[in-house]
C-alpha cells in the first residue's frame, strides 16, 4: 500500500458479535509496525471466512480501523491493539475508516483482474498469428529462383 492521502472519507461504526472463532479478521499496522508509509494506523489485513467479520460484510480488507469501543487506536503499538481487541468483550464497536481505490495500490479500474489476463492473452495471440504470416512469406520469397 502506498501512503496517499484519502480522497474521500466514509466513517462507519460496525457492530459485532464475537464468534466462537473470535472477530473473525486479523489486522496489520501500529507505530511500531507501519503497514501505510507515514500512518501509523491498524488496518484490516485479512477476513475469516464464516467469522463474525464476514458474515457481517460491512468490515473490508484495506479499511482502517480508528477505534474500537470507543478506545481510538491511533498512535498504538501492534501488540496494544491487539490487546484491545483481544479484552473488548462478546459485543464489539468498532468505528471504520473505509477503505478508497485512490488508497490502495494495484489496479483503480472496474475490469476484474481475470478479464485483463485474456485481453492480454488475446494480444499475444494476435501478435504470434501476425508473426507466423510474416515468417511464411519470407520463407515463401526465399523459395523463388533468382
Amino acid at each position: 500500500m502506498n501512503g496517499s492521502v484519502h480522497s474521500s472519507t466514509s466513517v462507519v461504526d460496525i457492530k459485532l458479535k464475537r464468534g466462537p472463532a473470535g472477530l473473525g479478521f486479523n489486522i496489520v499496522g501500529g507505530v511500531d509496525q507501519q503497514y501505510v508509509a507515514n500512518d501509523n494506523g491498524i488496518y484490516v489485513a485479512k477476513i475469516k471466512e464464516d467469522g463474525a467479520a464476514a458474515l457481517d460484510g460491512r468490515l473490508e480488507e484495506g479499511d482502517k480501523i480508528l477505534a474500537i469501543n470507543g478506545v481510538k487506536l491511533e498512535d498504538r503499538t501492534h501488540k496494544h491493539a491487539v490487546d484491545l481487541f483481544r479484552t473488548a468483550g462478546e459485543n464489539v464497536e468498532l468505528r471504520v475508516l473505509k477503505k478508497t481505490p485512490h488508497h490502495m495500490n494495484g489496479p483503480t479500474g472496474s475490469q476484474p483482474e481475470h478479464e485483463s489476463s485474456a485481453s492480454s492473452l488475446g494480444i499475444l495471440v494476435a501478435l504470434a498469428g501476425v508473426a507466423a504470416v510474416c515468417a511464411f512469406i519470407y520463407m515463401r520469397n526465399l523459395r523463388k529462383p533468382f
